[in-house]
């Protein structure tokens, strides 16, 4: 591929990507209102990871300790998080999703799974695979040449 083709190609990439994150944003504001999709994210890992600390929420998806401590608060608050006593060392603090948070989870998956499946209803399951592959190998590649970021990310199952 000569440059002007490849330019063009990662160009197109980069605007489809900011409008998928922007779609998602909003798909998830009104799947559930007072559930941000960083929410929902760090819920769904919660979930996931038995035993998490907010510390592995930071390092997981390179984010501010305080960023992630907001969003914990704002979870607790609404009732879908609690903190217990780590197994191991009871000093530590993990997180578990409470019911109501599980119920909620549940919900938004469904829905959100839903949502995927009607919009790729007519691709063949050839091109589904392919894109699936590509997903995971652009997820692998991590966040090499983003500013500010350092080493490569952890790809995470969208949820």
């Amino acid at each position: 591929m000569t440059d002007g083709p490849r330019k063009a190609s990662v160009d197109t990439i980069q605007r489809e990507l900011t409008a998928f994150a922007r779609r998602a944003r909003a798909a998830a504001a009104r799947l559930h209102p007072d559930l941000p999709l960083v929410s929902y994210t760090l819920l769904s890992h919660i979930a996931d990871q038995q035993d998490c600390r907010a510390t592995d929420l930071a390092a997981h998806y390179l984010l501010d300790k305080s960023t992630v401590s907001r969003q914990i608060a704002g979870l607790e608050k609404l009732g879908m998080v609690e903190r217990r006593p780590g197994p191991e060392d009871h000093r530590v603090q993990v997180l578990h999703p409470t019911e109501a948070g599980t119920r909620v989870l549940a919900a938004t998956r469904a829905s959100r799974l839903a949502a995927y499946q009607e919009r790729l209803k007519d691709w063949p399951a050839e091109d589904l695979a392919r894109f699936a592959a590509y997903l995971l190998r652009y997820n692998a590649a991590g966040t090499a040449g983003f500013p500010g970021t350092v080493g490569p990310h952890p790809s995470t199952p969208d949820r």
